[in-house]
């Protein structure tokens, strides 16, 4: 077995880990990173017979510390790469190490494709199904309702497998675990032909894109857009299937949007903003300006992912889709009254109701308002004010991103999640899987 560190009686610890973001750290008792689910197994047993916690940790992209520990690390890039293609059944089945770029690189080549993504590919298939990772869709939802069968290791060391003929009542739930009920070790997602997407992006105006939200989310498979904070100023984004063919931006143009603009500059010009804060209006003013319209159309996941390089720190709230414009109209008018200087744009996207026990959008459709700071600024003040508008909704925070809410108040939110911690009472009565973050999220 792949290991690095020990837990002996000198105390010896573990190099420290780190989130994408930096604002999580632990240091485990040891790390291991297996190469076949045997080993993973084994590993669980070990570590439940050392009386340590287990986690398991793709690339560190969730802003929350659902997978840190004191106890054994698990980094699953060792089970990474495709396992099996059904081109019946219209199913991919992929090891739990793997990183969404890869599988969407792969997919391609295959003439196959997801049907909706979210906007970045740099996690693991298991992290992001884990935590709800999600795009925006009228119709399709998140990766994590894409999943038609998967296999886990439980507390005790047994590899479970669960779709929606076997073990229908954990996969009901695994498909968003949260680590909660055990180590992921494959996933098998549904897939279709490679198809086109038409995107066309475009600034609007905040009361114009407010007002004809609906219109929008009804016209288009994919809406979202961008509220630029200090101004009135949104960019709009709209991805619809098309017969193709590819009509990709130019290299210039794409370089322009999304590496200078997107990356290069709106990186420097949050340093700057950080160390000048007052700046910050007039910047915001002048960078929501600097986005012009285009159209394109390309293959999935060139339209719904772009490079993201400029570090943060997000939260996120999924709110019934009804109610999200009124928030949104709140947090701007808290935004514009107050001292807070936020150089990150708001992100709102939609999704329809599905079946996964803890999903953000079980059982309603919803939208969500995403909020951001840069690296190394405070954000606290911004969140706070922020999730005070999202929790009057009902909102359900993305379990992957900052959030101050615990078990009492997500038994209010979920119907069922009362179904979620029986479940995890009965796979995990020992909390193997546990951590500071379940305790306080899923009760203990």
């Amino acid at each position: 077995m792949a290991t690095t560190g020990t837990a002996g009686s000198s105390g010896t610890r573990t190099a420290a880990w780190h989130n994408w973001a930096g604002n999580v750290s632990a240091t485990p008792a040891r790390v291991v990173t297996p190469a076949s689910v045997g080993e993973l197994q084994e590993a669980v047993r070990r570590a439940a017979g050392d009386g340590l916690k287990v986690k398991a940790v793709g690339t560190g992209h969730s802003f929350t510390a659902a997978a840190a520990t004191d106890g054994v690390l698990i980094r699953p890039q060792a089970l990474a790469g495709i396992q099996a293609i059904d081109r019946t059944a219209g199913t991919v089945t992929v090891a739990a190490g793997t990183v969404l770029k890869d599988l969407n690189l792969a997919l391609a080549k295959e003439g196959l494709s997801l049907t909706n993504m979210g906007d970045i590919m740099e996690q693991t298939v298991s992290g992001a199904t884990s935590t709800g990772t999600h795009g925006t869709g009228r119709d399709s939802a998140s990766l994590a309702t894409q999943i038609r069968g998967l296999e886990l290791v439980t507390a005790d060391g047994r590899l479970l497998a669960c779709s929606e003929k076997e073990n229908p009542e954990v996969f009901a739930a695994a498909r968003l675990g949260i680590g909660a009920l055990g180590v992921v070790t494959s996933l098998t997602f549904a897939v279709e032909p490679l198809f086109f997407l038409t995107a066309r992006e475009e600034p609007m105006g905040f009361d114009r894109v407010t007002a004809e939200f609906d219109q929008h989310h009804a016209e288009n498979e994919h809406f979202e857009f961008y509220w630029f904070p200090h101004t009135g100023n949104c960019n709009t984004k709209r991805n619809n299937r098309s017969q193709g063919p590819a009509a990709p931006p130019g290299a210039v143009s794409a370089w322009v949007e999304d590496e200078l603009l997107s990356n290069g500059i709106f990186q420097a010009v949050n340093s700057f903003g950080r160390a000048v804060p007052a700046a910050i209006p007039s910047i915001a003013r002048v960078a929501s300006r600097a986005l012009s319209a285009r159209t394109y159309t390309d293959i999935p996941y060139k339209v719904f992912t772009s490079p993201r390089r400029v570090r943060f720190v997000e939260m996120e709230y999924a709110l019934p889709r009804e109610r999200v414009v009124e928030a949104l109209r709140e947090l701007k008018a808290v935004v514009d009254r107050s001292d807070l200087r936020i150089s990150f744009p708001v992100e709102v996207r939609t999704a329809p109701a599905d079946d996964i026990t803890l999903s953000t959008a079980s059982g309603r459709e919803s939208a969500y308002i995403a909020v951001h700071m840069y690296k190394g600024t405070p954000y606290q003040a911004y969140f706070t004010a922020a999730e005070r508008i999202f929790t009057e909704y009902g909102g359900r925070p993305h379990w992957g991103k900052v959030h101050t809410r615990d078990a009492e108040y997500f038994s209010r939110v979920y119907p069922r999640f009362g179904e979620f911690t029986a479940l995890r009472d009965r796979l995990d009565p020992d909390r193997v899987f546990g951590n500071d973050y379940l305790r306080r999220v899923l009760g203990d």
